[in-house]
């Protein structure tokens, strides 16, 4: 397998699929070539994984008030509560999951 030539779809600059890579992808059971260069391939990974706020990326949670169905204290969840389920604080939570 001779090392190839192909033009990227994004940027149109023209990129060198090499034998190495190749047989990676035969390894891989990938069917299809790349068709981005490897720069626009990491900037769209990189773009992919800050726009879905994976795990590494994720800033501040979105905390909200409660009140602890259990002791009554007021309490900050991590998600809106509907009034339909009980809350708990940390403690409280702690000792029911201990049960």
């Amino acid at each position: 397998m001779p090392d190839k030539s192909i033009v990227c779809k994004d940027c149109g600059t023209t990129f060198m699929f090499t034998e190495n890579e190749q047989a990676f992808y035969a390894e891989k059971g990938f069917d299809n070539e790349p068709q981005r260069c490897p720069e626009c391939r990491a900037a769209r990974k990189q773009a992919r994984n800050s726009g879905r706020g994976g795990f590494q990326q994720r800033g501040e949670r979105e905390m909200f008030p409660a009140t602890c169905s259990e002791c009554g204290c007021e309490t900050m969840v991590p998600f809106r509560p509907s009034g339909d389920k009980p809350v708990y604080c940390r403690e409280c939570y702690q000792q029911m999951r201990g049960r």
